[in-house]
């Protein structure tokens, strides 16, 4: 069965393929996270570990209603591969992986081979777009798929190969470089977005504001700090 891995292959990518709401999200995450990503104990700058802490602690914010979900596990042996989410809520991701393999891996009737690392079993994309923030990320719920590579951070094997198959099609998974963001525009833009929502701000821009306002650092952080991911694979 396939699990993802083989030759590349060729996947759309660039800031045009998403909505201007996602563009706006992610872009205001990723600019922040650039200028303040955080230093691993190696010396390196931790860009992507700041843009999912952010959307995770969105989602939290928002109660489980942001459509931006962020490293969410896929079963890659299942077709289509299915999300790895927590057994009492299944719009939330499995927060241990390792304790969700040890106790599911084994399940007869998913006819998984056994469990060994680094063969591509599991994938987690950056971040999964959903229709319906409060239904489980499967493919029909899935809007897009955002791989997202800042300088020196390269692909995979089998990775976007592995994207394409969770998100059911190439037009719904994308290659977001955090070159493409601009940076300084993306500052002017929101600052009069801000000065026009002080008079006005349509119910449908609402959440959008709230979103960029987070991401940009410009509301509080949640009590309790942000918390550090998980593996992508034991």
């Amino acid at each position: 069965m396939s699990t993802g891995a083989g030759t590349t292959t060729p996947v759309s990518s660039g800031l045009s393929r998403l909505a201007p709401s996602d563009q706006s999200v992610l872009c205001s995450a990723i600019c922040k996270c650039q200028a303040t990503p955080g230093i691993g104990k190696d010396g390196r700058k931790l860009n992507q570990v700041c843009v999912s802490s952010r959307l995770k602690e969105l989602d939290k914010l928002l109660s489980g209603r942001s459509p931006y979900k962020p490293e969410v596990n896929y079963d890659m042996t299942q077709e289509p591969p299915e999300p790895v989410m927590d057994s009492e809520d299944d719009t939330q991701p499995h927060s241990w992986l390792r304790g969700w393999i040890d106790k599911y891996w084994g399940d007869p009737d998913k006819g998984r081979p056994a469990w060994k690392p680094n063969r591509g079993y599991v994938r987690r994309p950056d971040v999964v777009i959903v229709n319906d923030p409060m239904s489980s990320p499967t493919q029909d719920n899935i809007r897009m798929v955002v791989e997202i590579k800042f300088p020196n951070d390269d692909l995979g094997d089998g990775q976007l190969e592995a994207y394409v198959r969770i998100a059911g099609s190439f037009d719904k998974t994308v290659l977001l470089e955090s070159s493409e963001c601009d940076c300084n525009r993306v500052e002017e833009s929101e600052r009069k977005a801000e000065e026009l929502d002080k008079y006005a701000v349509p119910a449908s821009q609402a959440l959008y504001t709230l979103l960029r306002m987070y991401l940009r650092g410009r509301l509080p952080p949640l009590p309790g700090g942000v918390p550090a991911p998980a593996p992508a694979v034991p």
